[in-house]
């Protein structure tokens, strides 16, 4: 499972009017990819679709795909999003990464 805090979901809820997405028709998908300082990377974007192998979670009445080789690696995470001071944006609490980069966009596991 994948969870979306709440100050994540009303950004994302702004970015997707802006991107021209649909929060009840359409999908905020995460995953990761090899790269980044620490090995691996997160990714985050919007889908209009589900595809074969996906993984469909709900959180914060949001509808989240995760393809199947990111799904290890996302157990438990939450999206996050921060405007304070520190000027952070979105980033992840994983409990399955081992260790991440300063800026937070990428870890190992």
């Amino acid at each position: 499972m994948v969870f979306i805090s709440e100050n994540a979901k009303t950004k994302l809820v702004s970015l997707m009017k802006e991107e021209g997405f649909s929060e009840n028709a359409s999908f905020v998908r995460l995953g990761v990819k090899s790269g980044g300082c620490t090995g691996m990377s997160y990714q985050l974007s919007f889908d209009k679709e589900k595809k074969k192998g996906d993984s469909l979670f709900q959180s914060q009445e949001m509808r989240i795909l995760v393809d199947k080789n990111s799904i290890p690696y996302l157990e438990g995470t939450t999206l996050k999003y921060s405007d304070g001071l520190n000027g952070k944006g979105f980033y992840f609490e994983n409990p399955n990464a081992k260790h991440t980069c300063g800026c937070g966009k990428s870890f190992s596991s």
